[in-house]
């Protein structure tokens, strides 16, 4: 099966960089499926899971909390705001941060801002998403 280059950074360091043969992104417009040979793309990821599958491999979801994807010359670079394997995720903390979302949402303080609380929730569903998937498909032992 072809494979391409797949690059995840942050502005604080590289979060995965290896040889894949699928990446499906949340888009922004939907989720975004990039074969290898895929034509030149660049868009904007809104926060979502990154779903990486490696043939022979369980799939490797990364949380993203929004930026940049670019395709060109069968390589992948993702530019996210924010990247975390489900394994860097602390379920604990990401569930306490939806609950917090939720009451701003709901009680629309004058002091609260709508569209940060509810893209702060949308940030913490993902986190949670993606740790809990870590149960689901736990990584093979090394």
């Amino acid at each position: 099966m072809p494979t391409m280059q797949l690059d995840v950074v942050t502005a604080e360091r590289v979060v995965y960089s290896e040889q894949v043969n699928v990446v499906v992104a949340p888009g922004i417009e939907g989720e975004l499926g990039i074969l290898p040979h895929h034509a030149p793309l660049l868009t904007i990821l809104q926060p979502g899971e990154l779903r990486i599958v490696k043939e022979g491999q369980p799939d490797t979801y990364l949380a993203v909390s929004g930026g940049f994807l670019e395709v060109m010359a069968n390589r992948v670079i993702v530019l996210a705001d924010t990247a975390e394997h489900a394994g860097e995720i602390d379920e604990a903390r990401a569930q306490a941060a939806i609950q917090r979302a939720q009451e701003q949402v709901q009680h629309r303080a004058a002091d609260v801002d709508l569209e940060r609380a509810l893209a702060a929730l949308r940030r913490a569903q993902t986190r949670l998403k993606v740790a809990r998937r870590r149960r689901e498909h736990p990584s093979p032992p090394a």
